[in-house]
C-alpha cells in the first residue's frame, strides 16, 4: 500500500518541470527558423560540429548576398604611435682591427720653423781617448845601469800625453793601454831595453851579439790609473849595450794607445 501511494505524489512534482521545457511559442509569419535547431536542449559551449543537423540530408540555407564582401582592415597612423627618443645605450665591444691600408703619398714639405733657443752649458768632456808614436833618429850607448831613452819624434800626440822632455807616457784616466817597441841593435854590441811601468819592468827586449845588427820588437797590454807612467830605459850588464840609429832614417819608435777605459 505504501508504494502506491508515494508514485502519484512523484508524478505530480515532476509534471511542471517537463511543461517548463517545451516550447510554448510559435514562430510568427514573418520570422526565419534555425534549421539546425532540432528542438533538442544544446549548451551554449557546443561548437559547430556539435551543433550541426541531426538530419545531415537537410542543406545549409544559401547566403543571402550574391558574393563575398572583401575583408575590411582598419588603418593605423603609425607616426602618431612614435614614442620618444629613448636614452643612450652601453658602448659595445670594440671589433678587431682591420687590415693595414696602403702608404699614403708623401705630404708636402711643411714651413721651417724659427731657430731655437741655444741650450744650456753641458758637463766638462771626459777623456775618452789617447794616443801616442813617437821615434829616434840618433844611436845611443848606455853609460849607466838604468839609462832612460829620449825621443826627438814626433808622429802623434794630439793630445800631449807623452812627455817628450821626460820621455814617459803619462795615463790620462783607468783603462786598458796597448804598447809597442821598435829597435834595431848594433853589430857586436847586446841590445837589453825594459818597458818600464811605474819604475818596474813589465817586458824586456833583448838581442844577443852578433856580426849583422836586426830589427826587434815588443808589445804589451798594461791596466793603468790616470797619472800612471810607462817609458823604456837601457838596462847595462858586462857588455856595452846600445841600440842603432842614424839621421836619415828612424830605426827606434815607441807607440801606444787606449784600448778601453774604464770606470772610476
Amino acid at each position: 500500500m505504501g508504494t502506491t501511494t508515494v508514485c502519484p505524489l512523484w508524478a505530480v512534482l515532476l509534471l511542471p518541470l517537463v511543461v517548463s521545457g517545451v516550447p510554448t511559442e510559435e514562430p510568427t509569419s514573418g520570422e526565419a527558423v534555425d534549421p539546425s535547431f532540432s528542438g533538442s536542449c544544446r549548451r551554449c559551449c557546443d561548437s559547430e560540429d556539435t551543433l550541426a543537423p541531426a538530419d545531415a540530408s537537410v542543406a545549409a540555407p544559401p547566403s543571402p548576398l550574391p558574393y563575398a564582401l572583401p575583408e575590411v582592415r582598419p588603418y593605423i597612423n603609425i607616426t602618431i604611435l612614435k614614442g620618444d627618443k629613448g636614452d643612450r645605450g652601453l658602448l659595445g665591444t670594440p671589433g678587431k682591427l682591420g687590415q693595414e691600408g696602403p702608404r699614403g703619398d708623401r705630404g708636402p714639405q711643411g714651413i721651417k720653423g724659427a731657430k731655437g733657443q741655444a741650450g744650456s752649458p753641458g758637463s766638462p768632456c771626459r777623456t775618452h781617448s789617447s794616443a801616442f808614436s813617437v821615434g829616434r833618429k840618433t844611436a845611443l850607448h848606455s853609460s849607466e845601469d838604468f839609462q832612460p831613452l829620449l825621443f826627438d819624434t814626433v808622429f802623434v800626440n794630439p793630445d800631449g800625453h807623452f812627455d817628450m822632455a821626460a820621455g814617459h807616457f803619462v795615463a790620462p784616466l783607468r783603462g786598458l793601454y796597448f804598447f809597442s817597441l821598435n829597435v834595431h841593435s848594433w853589430n857586436f854590441k847586446e841590445t837589453y831595453v825594459h818597458v818600464v811601468h811605474n819604475g818596474a819592468a813589465a817586458v824586456i827586449l833583448y838581442a844577443q851579439p852578433s856580426d849583422r845588427s836586426i830589427m826587434q820588437s815588443q808589445s804589451v797590454m798594461l791596466a793603468l790609473a790616470p797619472e800612471d807612467r810607462v817609458w823604456v830605459r837601457l838596462f847595462k850588464r858586462e857588455r856595452e849595450n846600445a841600440v842603432y840609429s842614424d839621421d836619415v832614417d828612424t830605426y827606434i819608435t815607441f807607440s801606444g794607445h787606449l784600448i778601453k777605459p774604464e770606470d772610476d
